[in-house]
């Protein structure tokens, strides 16, 4: 079974999670998550950025992330716990400025 380690930036934090399905989403400049995965099945103590992520993504089916607040996507042998990270306050990891996606123009007359 292929599981995949998605780290990606949000509201200032880098959100690691586990997914079973990644794909590129069906709106442009998404990936698509599908069936998060939260429980660790060899872990015994409970961490609380994964309960909170737990929280925050209860009831979801599938999450959209923009390409550009995407880190990397692992596919790894099994999973791991789920958190949340602070970013530190020197970091190479910045926010993409802009749209990842430009319309083309339309020719002038």
């Amino acid at each position: 079974m292929r599981v995949f380690r998605v780290a990606f930036v949000n509201q200032g934090k880098v959100y690691e999670v586990y997914a079973r399905r990644v794909r590129q989403g069906d709106i442009n400049g998404f990936v698509e998550l599908l069936e998060l995965l939260f429980e660790d099945p060899s872990s015994v103590l409970l961490d609380p950025s994964t309960e909170r992520l737990k929280a925050e993504f209860r009831g979801v089916e599938r999450t959209l992330v923009p390409f550009h607040s995407v880190i990397r996507i692992d596919e790894v042998e099994r999973q791991g716990p789920a958190k949340i990270l602070d970013l530190p306050e020197r970091s190479n990891v910045t926010a993409f400025p802009g749209a990842a996606y430009s319309p083309p123009r339309e020719p002038q007359r």
